[in-house]
């Protein structure tokens, strides 16, 4: 209980300020604990796409927050997100991670059984239980459904809150980039596929949402492999795996001058948060129109037509910020699923999704991409977690207790969709506004 005093009697508010925030939000377990309660227990947290639950009886498990949940498509064709927690003993019920059921979920333990909806199906020796109280189908001892369920156009959210915005109002703007990703599916429909490309950094869950729409870090960062990539002679061979990856980390090079006059942050309500797209090269940007991306073009074209395709091009963004739990690249068709562990612990998963009518070349190019972004082999990811490795360390050391948050400070402009459009690229903007949200759900609860 001490714990709990020391954490009520701090001033929170006092922790994030109009220009700054205390290295204590990103290092101390008790706020951990407590944006698990006041932050992950009641904003809409991503848990998968319908794609990964295609049939009844599939199942996908995943977390919010601290809580293992699972995910399922019921026999009546709804996908329902359930506590993976057995109404017994309190067992986790479903070990792997993915999968498909003919009959039950079984608990390992005294052998409980349970429908894809949570409800408790049969329980061995049940008249062993006071006047056979235990019986099945009473929500007593099911597997309890999360609160609030919701999707937009095939990704999945859920809340450990009964009561909220919607799913879309939590998302406004944003459902755009959503929107990006999807409309590039000449059939208009996208999948998950490809596997699970995971890893995990030794600090706090903030960091790589700070980092993602960060346009001051990648020339410095990402210093070695951008020389490495540019060192490359063009006239060697390699594979297509070898162009896109060659090709990425030169783009990682391109000037603070280029990233302060042409690129555009956005910051929305709720945390959320894009980064215009920096990409000039015409073999990673289908909108250019090289001939490597004939065939897509073409499908594009005869699926909703040469305007409607143009249009969509068009659209260039590179990061976007679901906060607090999803960031993605809807133009390269990949995201990430941010799932703290502990305050100094962040686990992250990658998955790549296919544009259902887009020749397969188009997804072989989105698992290069993902390779050279987000495999724990690539040159570019292992310096971003080198950084948030240091950064861990250095705010756990004494010295100076508040990291500023500045950059741009005061020539943020409206934008015509409810958020802040940023002086340019280099602004610190998104910081601001997820600490901004940090700060009034933390306060909210508090006795």
């Amino acid at each position: 209980m001490a714990r709990d005093r020391t954490l009520e009697s701090a001033d929170l508010d006092h922790l994030v300020q109009t220009d700054r925030v205390h290295r204590r939000v990103y290092t101390d377990p008790e706020i951990f604990d407590v944006e698990m309660d006041r932050l992950f227990g009641r904003a809409w947290i991503y848990v998968g796409h319908e794609s990964q639950v295609r049939s009844p009886g599939d199942f996908f498990c995943s977390r919010i927050g601290k809580q293992p949940v699972v995910m399922t498509r019921h026999k009546d064709g709804t996908i329902r997100v359930l506590f993976n927690r057995c109404g017994h003993r309190g067992a986790v019920v479903v070990a792997e991670e993915s999968g498909h059921i003919e009959d039950a979920f079984r608990c390992c333990y005294h052998g409980w059984r349970f429908a894809t909806d949570g409800a408790l199906l049969s329980v061995p020796q049940r008249q062993g239980y006071p006047e056979n109280n235990v019986a099945p189908g009473d929500p007593a001892y099911g597997m309890a459904s999360v609160p609030r369920v919701d999707h937009y156009r095939g990704f999945v959210f859920a809340s450990l809150s009964a009561d909220g915005p919607s799913l879309t109002d939590f998302l406004g703007h944003m459902t755009t980039s959503f929107d990006d990703m999807i409309d590039r599916a000449p059939d208009g429909e996208i999948e998950v596929a490809g596997g699970i490309a995971r890893h995990a950094y030794n600090g706090n869950w903030k960091l790589i949402f700070e980092n993602v729409n960060d346009g001051l870090h990648p020339l410095t960062v990402h210093q070695s492999s951008i020389e490495a990539a540019r060192e490359q002679d063009d006239d060697v061979w390699s594979d297509g795996a070898g162009e896109i990856a060659i090709r990425q980390m030169r783009q990682n090079g391109v000037s603070w001058d280029f990233w302060e006059n042409q690129i555009g942050l956005w910051a929305y309500p709720n945390g959320h948060s894009y980064l215009g797209d920096y990409h000039d090269d015409a073999k990673l940007v289908a909108a250019q129109r090289d001939p490597s991306f004939a065939d897509y073009l073409a499908s594009m074209e005869r699926a909703k037509g040469a305007s409607r395709t143009r249009e969509i091009l068009s659209v260039m963004r590179w990061n976007t910020n679901i906060y607090p739990s999803l960031s993605f690249m809807s133009q390269f068709r990949q995201i990430r699923v941010v799932q703290p562990v502990s305050v100094d612990r962040t686990e992250v998963l990658g998955f790549c999704f296919r544009l259902k009518g887009a020749p397969d070349q188009m997804f072989r190019d989105t698992i290069r991409f993902a390779n050279i972004t987000n495999a724990v082999a690539s040159p570019v990811l292992t310096d971003d977690l080198e950084t948030y490795f240091r950064l861990r360390c250095g705010l756990e050391s004494d010295g100076n207790d508040w990291v500023p948050t500045s950059r741009g400070l005061g020539r943020d402009t409206n934008d015509p969709f409810g958020g802040r459009q940023a002086e340019n690229g280099l602004s610190e903007l998104h910081i601001r506004n997820m600490f901004q949200t940090w700060k009034t759900c933390m306060a909210e609860g508090r006795s």
